[in-house]
């Protein structure tokens, strides 16, 4: 059909999975369909057929094609019916609709649907190569045009990461090294360190910035749903499992999957992940067709991994294949030389929130700030600096007093969070004690917020999800709670 088979040569034509560009071919005419097969492969596609509607959908539902050319005619069912189903899952798929000549109508049909145009048969299979290659050589050129904006703007997009110590210093140095590369990042700081912002920061300013950052919380999640987020589960494959479901992992494709408090991922998901990892491919919970995905990998934790692994308690293997680049974030009582500028930004975002004017804070304030440990890092930091908005938004354009600080800041240790507990000679129960404490702060944190679970799991430091979980685990009553809160 092609009498210059050799015009076109599209084998270094790559994508971002440093494989080759992938086309279905559905075509019910074996010859055809072979012919056309035969010449994608010829000209660096690589390239899988199907002979009905059903088995392209199929196909589409395992794996995300670059490129789909469609016969318009197929015996059980419409090719628009096919283009629409591979539209609907990959928006950004390319796809080519071929027709015989009573069918031109349907096929203007085909490109006001989302396809890039038409063929009519017969036609020379470089025709299509050439008309694929063109259509993949201006995504590539446009692609690359916005990520080098994506670059440029990214020479001063670390705004949002502020610091002016040497620790943080040093952070900016690697990540000035680590955001332009694609390699699987571990950043490995304390509660509260700012380490999904340090993952945004990558993600924004890296070559995949265009594309999507999806989070996935290793604690937050429960161990028996946690595989199905991940990596998406199947129609059936459980109770409750009504549709099928795409993962994270199938989300994030092109794009970065950051993947928090990794260390408390339990070592049956460990397992599955690093196969993630090492074949870059996933299965769906209830399905054993491989789908591969293209995303970086950014994984955060707040426990030392590598003791971990002494422990027997995290995977050595997966270990090493997220450690690749560490980033280690300084807790904030090794950066007090940011806690003014810190303290000042906080207390700059909450007055504008609450429509307040922006106060400077009292010297005998920043001195106390400065004085004291900061165990819950930035996370309590910003809190502190709410709460002393709040207390201080009836005082004019005063400074903000010592006295607008909460009380285990302004006096640290003389009244500790948790109260004196007396042991009894017969002993006690453990884990009714230890519920009841986490009842009352439960109940505390909403007391304080009116009822506001969002503003609560700030305030005790728990992700929204969490804090909903404990509550639902405890059955808490917050009915007592919900009341306009004190400070809002």
């Amino acid at each position: 059909m092609d009498s210059n088979p050799a015009v076109f040569d599209s084998s270094n034509i790559t994508v971002s999975t440093g494989g080759r560009l992938s086309v279905l071919v559905v075509e019910d005419d074996p010859e055809i369909s072979a012919l056309v097969a035969d010449a994608m492969t010829t000209h660096g596609f690589a390239a899988d057929r199907a002979a009905t509607a059903s088995e392209a959908i199929e196909k589409l539902c395992g794996f995300a094609y670059d490129a789909l050319v469609v016969d318009l005619r197929l015996p059980d069912a419409d090719g628009l019916t096919v283009l629409e189903a591979a539209l609907d899952r990959y928006p950004e798929i390319v796809a080519i609709v071929m027709t015989g000549y009573g069918g031109v109508s349907e096929a203007v049909a085909a490109m006001k649907r989302g396809a890039l145009d038409f063929l009519i048969k017969p036609f020379a299979p470089g025709q299509l190569a050439r008309l694929l290659a063109s259509e993949f050589d201006r995504r590539r050129l446009d692609r690359e045009n916005r990520q080098l904006h994506a670059r440029l703007r990214a020479r001063r997009d670390f705004s949002e990461v502020i610091g002016q110590s040497p620790a943080m210093k040093r952070v900016f140095s690697l990540l000035e090294l680590v955001v332009p590369m694609n390699s699987t990042v571990l950043i490995q700081g304390e509660t509260g360190t700012g380490k999904e912002l340090i993952a945004r920061t990558i993600h924004r300013n890296g070559p995949r910035a265009a594309q999507r950052f999806v989070a996935f919380n290793a604690a937050a999640i429960p161990e028996s749903l946690a595989e199905a987020e991940l990596f998406g589960h199947a129609k059936g494959a459980f109770t409750g499992a009504v549709t099928s479901r795409v993962g994270r992992f199938e989300l994030a494709h092109r794009g970065t999957l950051f993947i928090d408090e990794v260390g408390l991922m339990p070592l049956s998901l460990q397992a599955k992940l690093l196969r993630a990892l090492q074949e870059r491919e996933i299965e769906r919970v209830g399905e054993s067709r491989p789908i591969k995905f293209d995303a970086r990998v950014i994984a955060a934790t707040n426990v030392d991994l590598a003791q971990k692994v002494k422990a027997g308690e995290f995977r050595e293997d997966l270990y090493y294949r997220l450690n690749v680049i560490r980033v280690p974030l300084p807790p904030l009582r090794e950066r007090r030389e940011d806690i003014p500028i810190l303290a000042q930004h906080f207390v700059a975002t909450c007055s504008r929130l609450n429509n307040l004017p922006v106060k400077p804070l009292g010297q005998e304030t920043l001195r106390r700030l400065m004085d004291y440990s900061w165990p819950g890092n930035i996370r309590q930091l910003e809190n502190a600096m709410e709460h002393a908005v709040a207390m201080s938004a009836s005082l004019g354009d005063q400074p903000i007093p010592v006295e607008a600080l909460p009380e285990d800041i302004r006096e640290p240790g003389r009244h500790p969070v948790l109260p004196t507990l007396s042991i009894p000679e017969e002993g006690l129960d453990f884990v009714s004690v230890v519920s009841q404490l986490e009842r009352d702060l439960i109940l505390r944190s909403l007391e304080m917020t009116g009822g506001n679970k969002r503003r609560a799991a700030r305030l005790l430091q728990l992700s929204r999800t969490t804090l909903i979980d404990k509550l639902n685990r405890q059955q808490v009553d917050t009915s007592r709670a919900e009341r306009p809160a004190r400070h809002a």
